[in-house]
């Protein structure tokens, strides 16, 4: 699979599924444009200390070309910026659009509803919803200006009838999840593929920082959550994107939702760690049966 001559932008690649997916893409070649609000100069609202120039220079060293674009998604001026830059350094060559904002982190309360801040889930919905709809509106353009275009919206979850068990976080990702659906109908006559895609259990920085361990230590955090056996690296997804980017045959999948695993059981890629881990089955077979996690050999779903 290559990606040679390609060009491709991400938006939130700051960290987490975002930055893999970059660095993933620039794995196969590819020029990839790094959007985040995160910069060397300065923190994201966030606070954390992961960059757009650390991510831009991970895609470089893998064997692509990273180029960091400092961007908030949910501000017009900034979304017209980095397709100006897009314009000025590629010709305004666009093959991939993986869009991937969140923002929500400290929005995410799993109570009911009535009982959280409504300030911070109003935010959620401005910080993703809003942001992936001003990518769409301003960046689209690029991608359907040649056919074979590819658009993939990162979301959470593959059925539309599954609860997360919070409101304003399952309203976000069902309209993010929907998008990639949809604009598979207004881009197809341009000759452009569109799709969601989730991860699984993700082993994000946050996460792993959640459970106080490492990537290096992860399975320690197992004796917390039991189903963290299950996890995945954000590279992953990031392998599942890039191989369906490299796919000539992708238009097959537009206006799908996709998954880590079934990208996995497409392509046949691993994680970094060599092994497959298989969510959706391991969500069949022991979290919707409510099957004792401990008690199953979780190497059959790997």
């Amino acid at each position: 699979m290559s990606l040679e001559g390609k060009v491709a932008a991400v938006t939130g690649a700051t960290r987490g599924a975002g930055r893999a997916i970059a660095v993933e893409l620039g794995a196969l070649g590819a020029t990839v444009f790094v959007g985040g609000r995160s910069t060397r100069a300065g923190k994201s609202p966030i606070g954390r200390d992961e960059t757009i120039e650390e991510t831009a220079e991970l895609v470089t060293a893998a064997g692509g070309r990273g180029i960091p674009v400092r961007c908030d998604f949910t501000v017009i001026e900034d979304v017209d910026a980095f397709r100006d830059r897009i314009e000025s350094e590629v010709d305004g060559q666009l093959d991939v659009l993986v869009d991937d904002v969140w923002g929500g982190e400290q929005a995410v309360d799993f109570q009911p509803f009535w009982e959280v801040d409504l300030e911070k889930q109003l935010g959620m919905w401005h910080n993703s919803v809003r942001a992936h709809l001003v990518a769409l509106h301003r960046l689209l353009p690029l991608v359907i200006r040649e056919p074979g275009g590819l658009v993939v919206e990162v979301t959470d979850g593959e059925d539309d009838e599954y609860y997360s068990g919070m409101l304003a976080y399952d309203s976000v990702k069902v309209a993010v999840r929907r998008m990639g659906r949809v604009l598979a109908k207004d881009i197809g006559k341009h000759g452009a593929t569109s799709v969601a895609v989730t991860p699984g259990f993700l082993r994000s920085e946050e996460m792993l920082e959640g459970f106080g361990v490492t990537e290096a230590n992860w399975r320690d955090a197992v004796r917390k959550e039991p189903h963290f056996v299950m996890s995945e690296t954000p590279h992953y997804v990031g392998r599942g994107i890039a191989a369906l980017a490299a796919d000539p045959d992708r238009h097959r999948f537009t206006g799908q939702a996709l998954a880590s695993w079934t990208l996995m059981r497409e392509y046949g890629f691993t994680d970094l760690d060599g092994t497959q881990p298989d969510w959706g089955r391991w969500n069949e077979d022991v979290v919707k049966t409510k099957l004792d996690p401990t008690t199953v050999d979780a190497s059959k779903y790997r």
